[in-house]
């Protein structure tokens, strides 16, 4: 009967282990949509009181560490991306130590120099190699990780031509993100970076002035989450007048 219990209260924990990694994306993605950083916050902040964690809760949390110091950075909130930035390098390293999915720690290391760039444009010629460096081990270690193609497009999206960026090579390799991320579309339901990798790909095409095609991705977005308001609200109006403009 001891027995029994004890196998009872396992699967017990087991389910509500599993119904909380469940809650935490949901809760990320709800966010996302929403442009509701605070609940994106608070999430982080739950998640940083965990006392036992996996590795695998370690690299979600580095996840939504890393979406959201791009966001503090791309709202002028410097002083939180930096201790946000510190808290993801520490649970790198601590993966680091257990060579724990090496690929795609190199993925969010390469994320992490750009934020520095990001932080102070001055490091760019010391920390933008390390940047390209590290995404580039991404791909060596694991060449079916979109994570890896998708810091390298976005290391030559946001690098100045003078430097040798290219929006048309960023292109390409968010293409190969996309595939390798669209081969299993159970895991990419309701996960912001999918939705993130869209909007990127819409705003290259931008870029790229190929606006029929950054149009294309807008609604690709909104066909897989109509209330991404981001694009619903701002890119995909921009967008639909560039063409208005271009005829």
């Amino acid at each position: 009967m001891e027995r029994q219990k004890y196998i009872v209260i396992l699967i017990l924990l087991f389910f509500s282990w599993l119904g909380a990694e469940a809650s935490f994306k949901t809760e990320i993605y709800q966010a996302y949509i929403s442009n509701n950083m605070k609940q994106w916050k608070l999430v982080m902040d739950k998640m940083n009181r965990e006392t036992n964690p996996s590795n695998d809760f370690l690299l979600e949390l580095l996840n939504y560490q890393y979406g959201y110091i791009g966001w503090c950075i791309g709202n002028n909130e410097q002083k939180e991306a930096k201790e946000v930035l510190a808290l993801a390098e520490k649970n790198i390293a601590i993966l680091e130590k257990q060579n724990y999915k090496m690929s795609m720690l190199n993925a969010y290391k390469s994320a992490l120099y750009g934020y520095k760039i990001g932080l102070n444009k001055l490091q760019a010629p010391f920390i933008g190699p390390k940047s390209v460096e590290s995404a580039k081990r991404a791909i060596q270690l694991d060449e079916n990780n979109p994570y890896g193609y998708i810091q390298t497009g976005n290391s030559e999206f946001f690098m100045p031509p003078v430097f040798g960026g290219s929006k048309t090579v960023a292109l390409e390799n968010f293409k190969k993100a996309e595939k390798l991320m669209e081969r299993n579309l159970e895991k990419i339901k309701n996960d912001w970076n999918y939705l993130s990798l869209l909007a990127m790909k819409a705003m290259t095409y931008k870029e790229l002035k190929q606006y029929e095609m950054a149009k294309y991705y807008c609604e690709k977005a909104l066909k897989t989450e109509p209330e991404f308001l981001w694009v619903k609200l701002d890119l995909y109006p921009e967008i639909k007048n560039l063409i208005k403009q271009q005829k």
